[in-house]
């Protein structure tokens, strides 16, 4: 919104958060939509590839489950269930607030304070904020991760996607895994795109990506291929990570992955909307703000040796794997 309206957008928006009515007939008809949301993502097997291979890496921990449910889950939940998780959760001392742009710090709080105020939300101005969730890392093995899924499907290509437990979001060696990630499989330089691609042809689409969390993260390896190929392309994938592991990486390969780093870093922080992301995820994620100076500067400290190490890392823990295709009942897969 425009700067001078500033006190209906914190109006508006402590209204919504606070303050909704959640009928039961709204409920019902979101509750259609989010069931043909379902069904929609169902038909992608790029998008069940990724969901299934969470559920692999990460066993029965929350972060494992579907992130807009079930079918099953979905069609049990009705206004009572919703206005009970709302009403105990999005309470004062559980909001974070975060902005950008042609605003000063000291009047938006003046503003959200006096609007939660005025809805009853803030019932005692000493309170103290809630605890962030834990950052205990998760144990994939004692959640039943590193586990092999296959999706049966009749479709013309196979979606691979190779998974691990990682760092969580506010672990140190996650600059270096960002360094790694760069390398392996971030982009039409990287070491999987080259080889698996353009050297042999095997896949249109192929990349690394890693997510982090508050009490976990995992790291993966994505390729769609013909599926008489999926057993070459997986070990690919394996060689690609055990191969970074045991040799590293040169200075070459450092400089390109941190310099790519770096600019989608600047060039991403470009739009104000970005910015008051990142801040959000700073506060909920990390328990610390690194100004833009201060990350650049930690991208430029990693070493061939801590993306070595971390590639080792991960390399060492269970495996996970999914796989979307047109396989048959007694179809295996070797990792």
């Amino acid at each position: 919104m425009l700067d001078e309206d500033l006190p209906l957008a914190a109006d508006v928006i402590t209204d919504m958060v606070t303050s909704a009515t959640l009928a039961r007939e709204d409920v019902d008809a979101e509750r259609g939509v989010i069931l043909e949301e379902l069904a929609m993502n169902d038909d992608d097997p790029s998008d069940v590839v990724h969901e299934r291979v969470a559920e692999a890496v990460l066993g029965d921990h929350a972060l494992g489950r579907p992130i807009g449910g079930t079918p099953q889950s979905i069609a049990a939940i009705d206004a009572d269930h919703i206005s009970g998780h709302y009403r105990q959760h999005y309470t004062s001392d559980m909001l974070v607030f975060t902005a950008a742009g042609s605003v000063d710090h000291d009047a938006l709080c003046r503003l959200l304070q006096a609007e939660l105020s005025r809805t009853g939300l803030v019932r005692d101005s000493e309170r103290a904020p809630a605890p962030r969730r834990s950052a205990d890392p998760v144990d994939a093995a004692a959640h039943g991760g590193g586990r092999t899924v296959v999706v049966r499907r009749s479709i013309e290509q196979a979606n691979i996607v190779l998974g691990t437990t990682a760092f969580t979001a506010g672990d140190e060696r996650r600059y270096a895994l960002s360094v790694l990630n760069a390398v392996l499989g971030g982009g039409m330089s990287s070491r999987l795109f080259q080889e698996i691609r353009e050297k042999r042809g095997l896949a249109y689409a192929v990349y690394s990506f890693a997510s982090g969390y508050s009490d976990s993260g995992y790291f993966g390896l994505y390729a769609g291929c013909t599926p008489g190929r999926t057993d070459e392309v997986i070990a690919l994938m394996v060689a690609g990570l055990e191969q970074v592991a045991e040799h590293g990486i040169d200075d070459e390969e450092l400089a390109r992955g941190a310099g790519q780093l770096r600019g989608g870093l600047v060039l991403g922080l470009e739009d104000t909307g970005s910015r008051m992301t990142r801040l959000g995820k700073a506060e909920l994620l990390y328990g610390e703000y690194v100004g833009l100076d201060e990350s650049l500067a930690r991208i430029d400290a990693v070493t061939a040796e801590e993306v070595r190490a971390v590639a080792a890392d991960l390399a060492a823990r269970p495996r996970s794997l999914a796989v979307v295709g047109p396989f048959d009942e007694d179809r295996s897969f070797v990792l």
